[in-house]
């Protein structure tokens, strides 16, 4: 019932090219590829994104012109239509302007020829193969990369998810820029994994990181209502089952003062990314006993589970870089939760993937649960707090850890939630089924070096998750 605060979208250019002699050649030609080209802009705008058309470009004089407005339009992704063969010099100097990916579409019309009528003019209306190998050859030599070729038919349909996927990379890749992800509080004490340089994150992903204080949002729960408090109450208890215990002691019934408590920080949360215009934020407080600090700070969980569902990944234990992998799973429409490994289960083969909170409340299995905790595990505090496994069938993990350069690096898995109980505690927990053996996988895993939290999502999207990350230039792995 939660709807997405912001669109998914993104800004999407597209141009065609050809060989300009050919026009003076064959009547006709020009105005057929031109109608072509209109039916490949009609199936990429079908993905939700505001589409540039740039026209043909067919000669060198076009393509600086082209790339000048290009360079104007903010673009976070270009399509070339390779509509017919043609010279490299009316693309050169496009790709050589472009920061953003670059995707070549080799796409015919016809699915083959009929060779009993075939004809020079049926070859170049069909001829979208001809100079991929050139445009790309060309582009590594000015030392760029183009990031894709789509190969195959205009009206087949086969290519669709490979459009549509690079449609969705764009819509990540827009949000990152100038996307402002908080942090609030500090690092976990001994977390040495978490410790990241905000102008780093800055440079690599294009983001800002304002810097904020638990205090902004004791004044903004100063500002709350009765009124708002009952309405998001009413939201609460729309979204979530409310159970008896089960076997875990410290976890009961979801009291009445815990509810209540959870929904006033939730308002206060909303009030806070709208005061702050954020995209999304990583916190971590304690605070003393019996402050104010520590009660607002400890009952984040509720709100900040309803505010990733809305498409504001929020993120504990002041971890800015799993918060990062969160926008961008969100950004794919699949989920992003926090979580990490909990106790393998060896005799079945799987492991308990999880934390206790936030996360995305989207991606669950069935209704999710809430809970009062009488103590944190590890961390000060109690309150409500969120239960779910997330939805069965495939599932993708990633983690953004670093380097000893302090250089970004995505570590990426595909795996299997499958049925299954899991612990009572509040907490979510998935049985995670990973290849050749679950055991196997969390080794080759953890030997590449990741933080310990990864963003939790559903199907499988490493190579998509990869594109992303050679888009932003940052090495990545795929464990396998």
């Amino acid at each position: 019932m939660i709807e997405r605060q912001k669109k998914r979208t993104a800004r999407v250019g597209i141009f065609a090219v050809a060989h300009g002699t050919y026009f003076t050649q064959f009547e006709g030609l020009f105005e057929n590829l031109l109608r072509y080209h209109v039916d490949l802009c009609g199936i990429v705008s079908a993905n939700e994104v505001e589409l540039i058309d740039f026209g043909m470009v067919d000669s060198n004089e076009k393509a600086y012109s082209v790339a000048d407005q290009m360079m104007g339009a903010r673009l976070d992704l270009v399509f070339c239509n390779m509509i017919t063969y043609a010279t490299s010099s009316v693309f050169a100097p496009i790709m050589r302007a472009l920061p953003c990916p670059v995707v070549l579409l080799a796409l015919q019309p016809r699915a083959a020829l009929d060779y009993s009528r075939a004809n020079t003019f049926m070859q170049l209306e069909n001829d979208n193969i001809c100079s991929v190998p050139e445009f790309i050859g060309v582009a590594n030599r000015l030392g760029k990369r183009v990031s894709d070729c789509i190969i195959g038919t205009l009206y087949g349909g086969e290519c669709l998810p490979e459009i549509a996927e690079w449609c969705d990379i764009a819509k990540v890749l827009h949000d990152l820029k100038g996307a402002r992800l908080g942090l609030m509080g500090h690092t976990m004490e001994a977390m040495y994994d978490m410790h990241t340089d905000p102008t780093a994150v800055s440079a690599a992903f294009g983001v800002h990181v304002p810097l904020l204080e638990i205090d902004d949002v004791i004044r903004l729960y100063g500002e709350i209502s009765e009124a708002e408090v009952a309405e998001k109450i009413g939201q609460i208890k729309a979204e979530f089952d409310m159970p008896d215990p089960g076997s875990d002691p410290i976890a009961s019934k979801l009291t009445e003062a815990d509810l209540d408590q959870a929904a006033r920080t939730a308002v206060a949360l909303d009030k806070l990314v709208q005061a702050y215009g954020l995209t999304g934020l990583a916190y971590y407080y304690e605070g003393g006993e019996d402050t104010m600090h520590r009660q607002l700070a400890t009952t984040f969980i509720v709100g900040n589970s309803i505010l990733n569902a809305k498409g504001i990944p929020m993120c504990g234990e002041y971890d800015i870089k799993t918060c990062i992998a969160m926008l961008i799973m969100d950004r794919l429409d699949i989920g992003g939760s926090f979580a990490e490994f909990h106790p393998f289960d060896f005799a079945k083969d799987f492991v308990l993937v999880g934390h206790d909170g936030p996360h995305h409340l989207k991606i669950a299995e069935g209704r999710p649960v809430l809970r009062s905790l009488c103590k944190y595990h590890g961390k000060p505090g109690s309150g409500a707090s969120v239960e779910f496994k997330i939805k069965e069938g495939e599932i993708t993990i990633f983690g953004i850890t670093q380097t000893a350069e302090n250089k970004f690096k995505f570590v990426i898995g595909e795996g299997y939630s499958k049925a299954g109980p899991i612990p009572p505690t509040g907490n979510t927990n998935t049985r995670g089924f990973f290849a050749p053996s679950t055991k196997e996988f969390v080794k080759k895993w953890v030997m590449e070096g990741p933080t310990h939290h990864f963003a939790l999502g559903v199907g499988h999207h490493a190579n998509t998750i990869a594109k992303i990350a050679q888009a932003l230039g940052i090495e990545y792995v795929i464990v396998k």
